[in-house]
């Protein structure tokens, strides 16, 4: 298990006071913080060997060019891949995706081909392939979900069908905090000959991840959900559908040769990486793996189930004693399986017909900061019937007694919102 109070020491943020009140940070699924290994990091390089990289023969783009393409092996390890040429870096996941969608995609996808989603996706999993296929006359599908918010595995065998050519799945919901059977679905996808696209943007920060026993072909993810700065994703894919895909921007580094009428694509990876990359922000991001791997994947996995154990439990204790305020119904409303195992540490909530802005904006004048909103779900938010959540999203630094602080704010909210006219 995580010695958290040694973890804690690592981020300068935590010290923070906001109105009088130590601040409680709870909203992981948008954003980790950082420690100072990663902030030390990132200014080391511009103080030390700040240089484009790849291009230069001088000592501090050498420098630059080998601290940077270390991260790529770091990656590879993490994630378990065959080799570093398949580690493609991006801006964000979203940017991974659009990368699938517009070079994979484009070239692969024909009318009357289906795309497989959940409803539980982002909207980075979404909108894309809805761009796609209005383009290509392809169709969208959406599998089934049980009503606390799994995929049910026995219609999925229904809708990933033979004219499926693409999966598209989250690794792990931010809204329900499930963790979906990648494993599974990959086979289903495969054995219609299907590809299966894995949205990591939850999952590979907090659960030990291997592509290779994931059985995907595409994996995304990014580095400010893990410790690591914005503006890094990844893209993984196997080398032979990366081989076969097309460039997607022209300039820069994906160049091998030009000339007046043509040019020749560089190799992998740097194909699908043109113009100067964020090399700053992938530096400091090699910190944060460097510092998940001191911890340990399965450590952080094992810390966040016994916090969620313990939400769940502070959950049904408050459950138990709702009832209503000024005739409101301010019962505790939370999304998702109860099952620890089948879920991460993403709550979200509602608090009777009380809006999921006031409730965020009364936490936050008591130092917790949570989210408020659709959490980029839009259509999922339709399906549950609310305009939005509030949402509780835990990592490595949190602790029990947080999540005490956050059910001592929520009882204090519904005396103090239960008399308030509902927007």
């Amino acid at each position: 298990m995580l010695n958290v109070n040694n973890v804690r020491k690592d981020f300068p943020i935590l010290n923070r006071q906001i109105d009088g009140n130590r601040l409680i940070y709870l909203d992981n699924a948008a954003t980790s913080q950082k420690p100072n290994q990663v902030i030390d990091t990132l200014v080391e390089y511009y103080k030390q060997y700040n240089a484009n990289v790849h291009r230069g023969i001088h000592t501090l783009s050498e420098e630059a060019t080998a601290a940077y393409e270390d991260v790529r092996e770091q990656i590879k390890d993490f994630i378990d891949a065959g080799e570093s040429k398949e580690i493609i870096f991006t801006a964000n996941a979203t940017a991974a995706i659009n990368l699938v969608a517009e070079s994979w995609g484009r070239t692969n996808i024909k009318a009357g081909d289906e795309i497989v989603l959940s409803p539980m996706e982002h909207h980075s999993n979404l909108v894309p392939w809805q761009m796609l296929a209005k383009e290509k006359g392809a169709k969208l599908l959406f599998l089934e979900l049980t009503d606390d918010g799994q995929i049910d595995m026995e219609s999925a065998k229904d809708w990933i069908g033979p004219h499926t050519k693409l999966v598209a799945i989250t690794q792990m919901s931010n809204v329900f905090g499930t963790i979906n059977p990648i494993d599974k679905i990959a086979d289903l996808a495969h054995a219609r000959g299907a590809l299966l696209l894995v949205d990591g943007a939850q999952g590979v920060p907090h659960l030990p991840t291997s592509v290779k026993s994931l059985k995907c072909d595409f994996l995304v993810f990014s580095l400010h959900k893990m410790l690591g700065p914005t503006g890094v994703g990844v893209l993984w894919a196997k080398r032979e559908i990366l081989e076969a895909m097309p460039p997607f921007l022209g300039g820069g580094d994906m160049i091998s040769s030009v000339k007046r009428e043509s040019f020749t694509a560089n190799e992998l990876p740097w194909k699908f990486e043109a113009g100067t990359p964020n090399i700053a922000d992938v530096i400091a991001s090699g910190a944060a793996i460097n510092y998940l791997n001191k911890l340990g994947m399965q450590a952080v996995r094992e810390h966040e189930i016994e916090l969620s154990k313990y939400f769940l439990a502070r959950f049904a204790e408050f459950g138990a004693a709702h009832g209503e305020s000024n005739g409101v119904d301010d019962k505790l409303i939370l999304y998702g399986p109860r099952d620890v195992n089948k879920r991460g540490g993403v709550f979200s909530f509602n608090l009777g017909d009380i809006h999921a802005h006031d409730i965020g904006q009364i936490l936050s004048d008591q130092g917790i900061a949570v989210r408020a909103g659709h959490h980029c779900c839009q259509p999922l938010m339709k399906d549950l019937g609310v305009a939005g959540t509030a949402r509780a999203s835990l990592y490595i630094y949190n602790t029990n007694a947080e999540i005490d602080a956050l059910f001592t704010a929520l009882k204090a909210a519904r005396k103090v919102l239960g008399h308030v006219a509902i927007r």
